[in-house]
């Protein structure tokens, strides 16, 4: 069996080198120099993102259609300047180690996590008293660590949505759904929100987030449950359910139920490929770990039984398509590869053109304000995307998964709550608040404006941070 993988990991790994014109003779000697890097290396990595943030904002019809163009022209903008200054082997090296080691396995757990949960359909009808309201978004809150904060979000919005379609307040219901089950439930493992399986590609262990963001996460959600049924119960007394339910009361039940069986097998395979070692495979300048290569497969494995094994019906039920999955593939192929200098300069540290957001996060005499990287990484999370923000604060703090889980734990508790926690704060903060928008205004709810939601996010999760702050970040 790993003589079948190794053959075919290298034969794969060759193609993709083949493709990139570069030769076998890399080394690691041969990546960039954060210390030669200046501070204009950063202009790919933050065009990229401020497309991402405001064209489908200000010019919406040109970014649903040319994103692909846009994404290709910010990766171009570091590969040929690149290529040219350090040449082919450097550069071909940079981007062979990303493509294979974070983008493709980033890629497969996304994908596979949105197929298997895009393939459960809830169908009925439930009526939205503030207990069950409540109820669901708890229950989204925990599913979203599980089956990630997209496919929990993509599970239980559409039944949402038509258990409060005869309530005259529905709004601040869908606010809070983004809040608690788009972000905040799926801090407590790599599965959960992209930032974290980031995290957990780069040495973290599964079960540390869950130890350390745990506590954080349940006083968050505690209190936004809290403020959600005093709200939700003042609204629905107030409106009195005057209006009959529009949707015709029906039997609750789950069309492609075996797909739930599919998330603990995605939960397992994820968990043993941080827990087993089964040696490793050397093509060209890369080390490929054997479990990581099984854990891609079986994953790919398990989206394919989904998709073949569900009904066709289920999936139009759920309006079922690629499109979201192909969007990530593009703008994240992008990131990844325009994140690569700012690393670099990171990693540098105070010799790097970048020494100044280590001054920020970091006392004169070289220890992490703990503090500032939570409201660093939240603050930028919110307006970009929040899986690039970690890996910048990650590589700020030193890079080290073992020395980040150990001695400044704290610290990295602390980016790590800042990117999934904050990502609620706007609308283009995570992904899965976008969609889950579009969901409800297509259902003829009324969604506040950019701003609009963020006088919400302000209001209520800003305070919540500050106690956060106080009582885990000092």
């Amino acid at each position: 069996m790993l003589g079948i993988i190794e053959v075919f990991t290298r034969r794969l790994v060759l193609i993709l080198a083949l493709g990139l014109n570069c030769t076998p003779a890399f080394a690691a000697e041969s990546q960039l120099d954060g210390r030669a890097l200046g501070a204009i290396w950063v202009l790919p990595f933050a065009g990229m993102l401020l497309s991402i943030a405001l064209m489908p904002l200000l010019l919406p019809v040109f970014w649903h259609r040319h994103y692909g163009k846009v994404s290709a022209f910010w990766a171009l903008a570091f590969l040929l300047p690149a290529t040219f200054l350090f040449g082919v082997p450097s550069t071909g090296h940079e981007l062979l180690h990303v493509l294979a080691l974070e983008y493709i396995p980033f890629l497969i757990l996304i994908g596979a996590l949105y197929c298997v949960t895009g393939h459960i359909y809830i169908r009925g009808n439930l009526h939205g008293s503030p207990g069950l309201n409540t109820g669901l978004l708890a229950l989204g809150t925990g599913l979203a660590s599980i089956m990630g904060t997209t496919g929990a979000a993509m599970l239980l919005i559409r039944p949402l949505i038509r258990a409060n379609d005869d309530r005259r307040y529905n709004v601040h219901v869908i606010i809070f759904f983004i809040f608690l089950v788009a972000n905040i439930g799926g801090s407590l493992t790599p599965l959960g929100d992209p930032p974290l399986f980031l995290g957990f590609l780069q040495g973290v262990s599964f079960s540390w987030t869950l130890s350390h963001l745990l506590a954080p996460m349940l006083l968050t959600s505690v209190i936004l449950l809290a403020i959600f049924f005093a709200l939700d119960f003042h609204l629905y007394r107030k409106e009195g359910r005057r209006r009959p339910d529009p949707t015709p009361d029906s039997k609750v039940s789950i069309e492609g139920a075996r797909n739930l069986l599919l998330i603990p097998a995605i939960l397992v395979v994820v968990l043993a490929s941080g827990s087993f070692k089964l040696g490793e495979i050397h093509v060209l300048s890369l080390t490929l770990e054997v479990q990581n290569i099984l854990r891609d497969l079986l994953l790919l494995l398990i989206a394919y039984v989904s998709f073949t094994t569900t009904p066709h019906g289920t999936r139009l039920a759920n309006g079922f398509n690629f499109e979201p999955v192909i969007e990530v593939a593009k703008l994240f192929a992008a990131i990844f590869i325009t994140i690569v200098p700012v690393i670099a300069m990171l990693k540098a540290g105070r010799d790097g053109a970048l020494a100044s957001v280590i001054a920020l996060v970091t006392t004169p005499e070289g220890q992490p304000i703990n503090s500032m990287y939570f409201w660093l990484t939240g603050g930028l999370s919110s307006f970009l995307d929040n899986a690039p923000t970690y890996l910048v604060f990650f590589n700020a703090a030193g890079g080290d998964a073992q020395q980040l889980m150990g001695p400044l734990a704290s610290t990295l508790t602390a980016i790590s709550a800042g990117a999934v926690f904050m990502g609620a704060n706007s609308y283009i903060g995570n992904a899965p608040n976008f969609l889950v928008k579009s969901i409800a205004e297509s259902r003829g709810i009324t969604m506040p404006s950019f701003f609009g939601y963020m006088l919400w996010s302000g209001c209520l999760l800003l305070p919540i941070f500050a106690v956060l702050t106080v009582i885990f970040f000092r």
